[in-house]
């Protein structure tokens, strides 16, 4: 179980040096929780990364207090947040102040330009993970994409997406139930 401070200080890090949202977090969160301070297994990270997303809210700061209750409860909750929020403020604040004096400043166009293609592969990056520790492969992998299909082309909303996933979802389960009590 980590301290207070080590748990403040994994994710100042993470809040740190992350561009570009809550998403781009995933792979630098993994790292510090899973591999390097090794606090919960990949599977256990899955789930709560699956909670955060189902959670309202923005999703780091959920990240940050699902995996702050599960390592020191609420007082792991408050530091986690704290940690978590406290550069990307000041980042922000600083960005603000100085925002109107650089906007037409072709050098700061530029480092903004530059960094889009980072913040595309650190969002990629843990999707891919995600697939890994999901088991999907090229025998499911039309699911998914069925769905993201059929939101974009149709406009069908994902409500009825999830829906037929969790119907779909028990009845093979049932299926295999079936399959396996058969002789």
């Amino acid at each position: 179980m980590p301290k207070l401070h080590e748990l403040f200080w994994s994710f100042f890090k993470i809040g740190t040096f992350t561009i570009g949202g809550g998403y781009a977090m995933i792979p630098l969160m993994e790292r510090e929780i899973v591999d390097r301070r090794q606090w919960m297994d990949r599977e256990s990270f899955m789930d709560i990364m699956a909670v955060s997303q189902a959670m309202p809210g923005i999703f780091a700061v959920n990240m940050a207090t699902n995996v702050g209750y599960r390592m020191r409860g609420h007082r792991g909750v408050v530091v986690s947040i704290i940690g978590n929020i406290a550069m990307p403020i000041l980042i922000i604040l600083g960005f603000a102040t100085c925002f109107r004096f650089l906007k037409d400043n072709p050098a700061f166009e530029a480092v903004f330009k530059g960094i889009r293609p980072a913040v595309v592969a650190l969002i990629a990056a843990p999707v891919f993970n995600m697939a890994k520790t999901a088991k999907i492969s090229w025998r499911n992998c039309w699911i998914p994409l069925a769905a993201m299909l059929l939101i974009y082309l149709l406009g069908l909303s994902p409500v009825w997406i999830i829906l037929s996933a969790i119907i779909g979802g028990v009845l093979y389960s049932k299926y295999l139930e079936k399959k396996e009590v058969q002789p």
